[in-house]
């Protein structure tokens, strides 16, 4: 399994994002609480969890070598699944402020590229 070395550091920095996203929704699970569709069985802090944990399982085998291509796939459908979260969160923040609307809105064409990166990382691993 060969990378080139931008590849590599491609790669490195998608971990380092989904990790960093993964552990926020421990150290401030507040926020994502809050946008877990309502549909969504069970409690939403139990959501937020599981998918802080998938952020952090995701981070640790995209930085390795050896799983790489496979959890980087695996990032793009995560990506795509939280996708209903950011629609939530851009319709209950539609009367909030312009700062807090356009974050919310900003999140909504964010996943287009996140889905694109992991698929690019996937595509780089041999």
């Amino acid at each position: 399994m060969e990378t080139s070395r931008s590849g590599s550091r491609s790669a490195l920095a998608l971990a380092g994002l989904l990790g960093a996203a993964g552990a926020t929704h421990f150290a401030k699970p507040g926020p994502y609480d809050s946008i877990v569709p309502r549909r969504l069985p069970g409690k939403p802090r139990t959501w937020t969890y599981v998918s802080g944990v998938a952020e952090v399982a995701l981070a640790a085998a995209v930085a390795a070598p050896r799983t790489r291509g496979t959890a980087a796939k695996l990032a793009a459908v995560f990506f795509a699944a939280v996708f209903p979260a950011n629609v939530k969160m851009a319709y209950d923040y539609r009367a909030k402020s312009p700062k807090a609307r356009a974050i919310a809105y900003g999140r909504l064409p964010l996943q287009v590229p996140l889905i694109l990166w992991a698929l690019r990382v996937a595509r780089s691993t041999r």
